[in-house]
């Protein structure tokens, strides 16, 4: 329970996050208005789900989530953020082409922890999605119940 509501309050945070981000394009002299929905770039990951199934507590497990650019402009991922200090993620900054894709690797460590486990990852880019949400899963086991 603690956890869902810590995950809501950290995607209420990104939404505040991203929006007051705006103002700095407007005070450069671009406005969402001005942008053509056609120049966007367009995040699009093949999964959005990974389930580790069983793993040992204290074990370090990792998946690659992969993306493509489906949008006209360059893809710039600006953050990843975890609903967990367990949970690291690890991304490339550089611009993504159109047409081209990525990777985002998260590193999951058990240590501490003990029976089903859901983690969030936030991605925030200049994509047509400004938002999108991974998740993964497992049910962590001591070494003796394995």
């Amino acid at each position: 329970m603690k956890n869902r509501i810590f995950t809501g309050f950290l995607m209420i945070l990104v939404i505040v996050i991203v929006s007051c981000s705006g103002s700095a394009d407007r005070n450069r002299g671009i406005a969402a208005s001005q942008l053509s929905d056609s120049s966007l770039a367009d995040l699009v990951f093949r999964e959005y789900t990974h389930d580790f199934g069983k793993v040992t507590e204290g074990e370090k497990v990792g998946y690659i989530f992969l993306f493509d650019n489906k949008g006209k402009g360059n893809l710039v991922i600006s953050s990843a953020t975890a609903s967990c200090g367990c949970t690291v993620p690890k991304y490339d900054s550089k611009p993504v082409p159109p047409g081209e894709g990525g990777k985002l690797e998260v590193v999951f460590d058990t240590s501490g922890r003990n029976g089903k486990q859901t983690k969030t990852v936030t991605v925030a880019s200049n994509s047509s999605k400004p938002l999108i949400l991974l998740q993964i899963t497992a049910e962590v086991v001591s070494a003796s119940d394995n």
